[in-house]
């Protein structure tokens, strides 16, 4: 399934090992209630899943405001309020940049693959 809004465009896919958002495009303030939706699905549908795990693939993104790390950091909290582990893939400077310089890659953790985020430990917070 997939979702255009202006300039941003969402799908989702459910597979064995997880509930996986892709995104592409540009997350703002017009376009962040559209990602923030989407998560907050993914994040349901995840806690009905065996993996329990929600991978936000972010490797189409062309511009990222401070409105999609609060997405993302709420998506997080969200997650780990039903025991949905939330990780992020992330390659490009458009969306690692603004998170190194929020200092949020401890909490955010971009991995640079969708492969690479569901093999990774579970986290021990």
């Amino acid at each position: 399934m997939a979702e255009r809004v202006g300039l941003l465009e969402i799908g989702q896919e459910v597979q064995d090992v997880a509930v996986v958002v892709r995104a592409g495009g540009e997350v703002d303030s017009g376009t962040v209630e559209t990602l923030a939706a989407a998560l907050d699905s993914a994040v349901a549908d995840a806690a009905a899943h065996p993996a329990r795990t929600v991978v936000v693939d972010l490797d189409g993104i062309t511009y990222f405001g401070s409105a999609g790390l609060n997405a993302l950091l709420t998506c997080r909290e969200q997650g780990e309020g039903r025991g949905v582990a939330v990780r992020l893939v992330a390659t490009t400077a458009e969306v690692t940049r603004p998170i190194e310089v929020t200092r949020l890659a401890r909490i955010l953790r971009p991995y640079p693959s969708v492969g690479e985020a569901v093999a990774a430990p579970e986290d021990p917070r």
